[in-house]
């Protein structure tokens, strides 16, 4: 098929890309020249684990062509919208500006009988307002909204063998129109058992709202245990495995620390308490607002704790943050836990030094005042204090001997109860994680 792709950002970049892979023919279109350049050249502007070999496969064969001319969608049987929805200045709630004009630039060039379909993840009822804007200017257009799934880190993986593929379409043959052309869109991974719900606009919508509520709420839900355990003595993690057992539960996204960030979660369930505020239904997610200050609260209690292990003072201390990225395996820093510790501790007077080996570029140019090394040695040089806040596989790895012959003083904080507390221990470190004796 010909498939149009509006937005590359980070999920139409990989749709895009993982599209093209699977055989169709693809046009990607964004608005920043300099970011079609680089995806031209098999280039993603920015870390994603497995993308830049698919990128360079897809366009090296032509079945990807990226431009800024919106009217190279003409010709292409459906059309992706994957911009972004941020949250707005204002509010919590999302700025719809950049989904309004990716609409506003297709209905220009789309033909008879063309499916438009949304995968940004929206406020519900956007998709119906956008099928009456899509309605009156091309009749026998059709919308569909089509939830993304992805997870920084595995987002390649997770569009070529997703868990669960969701069409919101309308009644009637339209939609039947719809589900047929998205089955063949979506058709190996269908043949690969993926499971496939149709359903209408708004259950579509709230889909990926829903899903990233809960997962917020599970990793409060064991934060605020992890309070508990602080001042109860108990600990946290061995907490966590007692009732992960729990088939009803499950283990994961019970893994107390530092928290949630990222562009998707905190502005995903701010964004749902107000919209559900807009249609008289605030109280039913009234419970998310907690969920977003038992987040936020682990970030103090860091700070807190690296006072408190550094003498109740880290005026002149020298701190080595392990971590600048909201999570491992991606360079994005909107919202970063461990980047938001990092600049609280340099405002409190610490010398602070930020390793990361992927988001240092994005990190500088949110927090320029802070110090960065990419090596992980040179920034253990002389630290007081270690803080590990982002858990990359290479920082969870460290040989804890060598760390310490680097240091000024053994003392470790794991921000994410990542590191082999034994280990480090055994090693001469005075060891702390939230949550744990």
């Amino acid at each position: 098929m010909r498939i149009s792709v509006t937005g590359m950002g980070y999920l139409g970049a990989v749709h895009a890309a993982s599209m093209a892979s699977l055989g169709h023919e693809v046009v990607g279109v964004d608005v920043d020249a300099q970011k079609v350049d680089a995806l031209a050249l098999g280039k993603a502007p920015f870390f994603e684990p497995g993308l830049d070999e698919l990128l360079a496969g897809v366009v090296a064969s032509g079945a990807l062509e990226v431009t800024t001319e919106p009217s190279a969608v003409a010709g292409c049987q459906v059309h992706f919208v994957c911009v972004g929805t941020p949250q707005a200045s204002a509010s919590g709630a999302a700025d719809l500006r950049f989904v309004d004009a990716a609409m506003a630039a297709l209905v220009d060039h789309l033909g008879p009988d063309d499916l438009v379909v949304g995968k940004s993840t929206v406020p519900v009822g956007t998709a119906a307002r956008l099928a009456t804007y899509l309605a009156a200017a091309h009749p026998a257009a059709t919308l569909a909204w089509n939830p993304e799934f992805l997870r920084e880190g595995f987002a390649v993986e997770d569009t070529l063998r997703p868990d669960r593929i969701v069409y919101g379409v309308p009644d009637g043959e339209a939609g039947e129109r719809a589900t047929a052309l998205l089955d063949a869109v979506y058709a190996q991974a269908l043949d690969d058992g993926a499971p496939r719900i149709v359903t209408d606009y708004p259950t579509a919508e709230l889909v990926k709202v829903a899903a990233n509520s809960f997962l917020a709420t599970k990793i409060s839900f064991i934060n605020a245990m992890a309070e508990l355990c602080e001042v109860a003595g108990g600990d946290v993690t061995q907490l966590a495995d007692a009732i992960g057992y729990d088939p009803r539960i499950g283990r994961r996204f019970l893994n107390s620390g530092l928290g949630f960030g990222g562009g998707c979660l905190p502005k995903d369930i701010r964004a749902f308490m107000a919209r559900a505020d807009e249609l008289g239904a605030g109280d039913a997610v009234a419970f998310l607002g907690e969920v977003d200050r038992v987040n936020g609260r682990r970030r103090a209690r860091m700070v807190d704790l690296a006072t408190e292990v550094l003498g109740g003072s880290v005026v002149g201390a020298r701190i080595t943050v392990l971590g600048a990225a909201f999570k491992p395996d991606s360079d994005d820093v909107r919202d970063s836990p461990a980047l938001d510790v990092a600049a609280r501790l340099r405002a409190l007077g610490a010398r602070v030094t930020v390793c990361d080996p992927q988001a240092v570029a994005n990190a500088r140019t949110k927090q320029p005042d802070l110090h960065y090394e990419v090596d992980v040695e040179t920034a253990l040089t002389g630290a007081d204090a270690v803080l590990l806040l982002t858990e990359w596989r290479q920082f969870r790895q460290l040989d804890p001997v060598r760390a310490g012959e680097l240091v000024a003083h053994r003392t470790v904080l794991d921000g994410r109860n990542a590191l082999d507390r034994d280990a480090w221990t055994a090693a001469g470190w005075a060891y702390r994680a939230l949550g744990r004796r």
